[in-house]
């Protein structure tokens, strides 16, 4: 297939750099709802294997390939297959949104401790849940250094969404957290990082001159507006949507729109095929 052309001047700017040169770009993605698609239980969620494969053949031709996720860098790690392909080297996962890195070079991830505030919503958590009557169909995901609420499986999933929204808010504001809402989910994490800035210091780090950031969430947001700042700096960058009808705030902001995760994987097939040439 074709490679998907941007739809903005700056969007068209960003893909010639990293085609032109892309030993100096960064292709940094989100996981779930990008190279995953969206499932009930997330513990089931498994990377497109033709994302897996076109990230393979694009890591050797860029700069780097980065993963930025909210989950735990070695759930992703498990989750999208990531260990041990050929071409994925030197593949670097940021996990909890930056507080956790996992290299492929070493196999190794290094993490912080967990913060106070983590533990002590992680035993109200269930309490809260049973006074709003949801404990049989909102679900807690411990990420260790995180704790999210699903509210995939209730019968109204935006029902018991909404009704979670203010309860969540006022137990991450006593506990000092960041409250971050999502696709059916609300991640209560620590304050002080988010995918923008992860992005931001990777990007930092390996002095590139091009990155394309690709993502689905509301989460992902804030790596929109890294890319938004990192042009400003003289960082061709584009970002890509991959949409759903769950959230559409990144389609209206993205370079490039691309059906789910399938449509992710078809780009980053495109883009190889076009560096292959």
């Amino acid at each position: 297939m074709d490679l998907p052309q941007p739809t903005t001047p700056a969007g068209k700017a960003g893909l010639a750099a990293l085609l032109d040169h892309p030993e100096h770009a960064v292709v940094a993605l989100d996981f779930d709802g990008t190279l995953a698609p969206i499932v009930a239980d997330p513990t089931e969620a498994r990377a497109d294997p033709g994302a897996v494969a076109a990230l393979a053949r694009l890591a050797p031709r860029v700069d780097a390939v980065v993963i930025v996720t909210g989950r735990p860098a070695a759930a992703a790690v498990e989750y999208g297959g990531f260990a041990g392909v050929p071409g994925l080297g030197h593949l670097v996962v940021l996990g909890h949104y930056g507080l956790e890195r996992w290299d492929a070079a070493t196999g190794k991830i290094h993490a912080p401790d967990v913060p106070p505030g983590v533990a002590a919503v992680r035993a109200e958590l269930p309490g809260t849940l049973a006074a709003l009557g949801l404990t049989e169909t909102a679900w807690i995901e411990d990420k260790g250094s995180a704790v999210a609420v699903h509210t995939r499986r209730a019968p109204d999933p935006q029902a018991a969404f909404e009704a979670l929204r203010t309860p969540l808010a006022d137990l991450a504001a006593a506990h000092h957290l960041a409250y971050e809402p999502g696709r059916y989910v609300i991640e209560l994490r620590p304050p002080g990082m988010d995918k923008g800035q992860a992005l931001r210091g990777f990007v930092a780090e390996r002095g590139a001159g091009a990155v394309l950031f690709g993502g689905d969430d509301l989460g992902d947001l804030a790596a929109f507006d890294a890319v938004e700042h990192l042009r400003g700096e003289g960082v061709a960058g584009v970002t890509l949507c991959s949409a759903s009808a769950e959230v559409r705030e990144l389609a209206e902001r993205a370079d490039v729109v691309v059906p789910g995760p399938p449509g992710v994987a078809q780009f980053l097939t495109a883009l190889a095929d076009a560096l292959d040439r």
